[in-house]
């Protein structure tokens, strides 16, 4: 059993995973899954020491409040068996929105993604054109990979690519350029060598 759990859940995809990237390098920590609620919202559970999932949930709470995530959070020593049943969830599909909303994180051999240059970006808005015509801009900007694509209900979606750290940042400032207009912009963010627990989360980057 997990000597303690950190909870933080916030309003929007890209302010959770950016949380638990800073989250994963802040202390020794291991993200346990990603739950999404019906309400714009996403659940990052991570485990590990006390002190060290306080220092983590801290700092992480600290991103998502500073990127507009609105997060709550908590820290759960020693988390009772009995409840672990309701906490801990089977990975499960949604079929409305086409993707799951339980993830278990994955872990994979080191790759080209270990490498300092490597970065992932995420857009994010409230609306798919906006999203649509920002990755379009984005990807004719520079030399970057589409890897996947986010819902979360309420016309939230997060288009998120790879690439060298430059072309990444060139990519997603000329993609959010794009959604004035179309939509509104939730997030625009870039990982630069993004840390194990993003990774084991995400689409094989």
């Amino acid at each position: 059993m997990h000597q303690a759990l950190g909870i933080l859940e916030t309003t929007g995809f890209t302010p959770a995973i950016v949380a638990l990237d800073v989250m994963d390098k802040t202390a020794t920590v291991r993200v346990v899954q990603l739950e999404l609620n019906d309400f714009l919202g996403v659940v990052i559970k991570i485990a590990g020491e006390i002190d060290a999932v306080q220092a983590a949930i801290t700092a992480g709470h600290a991103t998502a409040e500073r990127m507009q995530g609105k997060p709550i959070s908590t820290t759960i020593n020693r988390p009772d068996d009995e409840a672990w049943k309701a906490i801990d969830s089977l990975v499960e599909f949604n079929p409305l929105i086409q993707q799951n909303v339980v993830t278990l994180p994955t872990y994979r051999e080191p790759t080209v993604s270990d490498s300092a240059s490597f970065a992932l970006g995420f857009i994010e808005t409230q609306g798919f054109t906006a999203v649509f015509e920002a990755i379009d801009n984005a990807c004719k900007a520079a030399n970057v990979e589409v890897i996947g694509k986010e819902k979360l209900g309420g016309g939230y979606v997060t288009i998120i690519i790879k690439g060298d750290v430059a072309a990444v940042k060139a990519a997603v400032d000329a993609g959010q350029s794009k959604v004035e207009g179309l939509g509104k912009l939730i997030a625009a963010h870039v990982i630069a060598r993004p840390s194990e627990s993003v990774l084991a989360l995400l689409p094989k980057a």
